[in-house]
């Protein structure tokens, strides 16, 4: 299950929103969930983006709103 911090991350990264002000460890949960991708994993720099599986996640809570 998500915190509502993972969430909102997970909400920000499907936005586009910038990486460099987001949770590292947040992200690094996402991750290791499969929601999210990440290129340069471990660095400063940590593009983020949906998987198949963390958009499926957006689209079910956003039919249950």
């Amino acid at each position: 299950m998500l915190s509502p911090h993972e969430f909102a991350t997970l909400m920000l990264v499907n936005d586009g929103h910038e990486q460099g002000h987001l949770d590292r460890a947040e992200l690094e949960t996402l991750h290791r969930q499969q929601l999210i991708t990440l290129d340069h994993p471990g660095t400063s720099y940590q593009r983020a983006q949906l998987t198949a599986r963390g958009d499926l996640v957006l689209r079910v809570i956003i039919q249950i709103r």
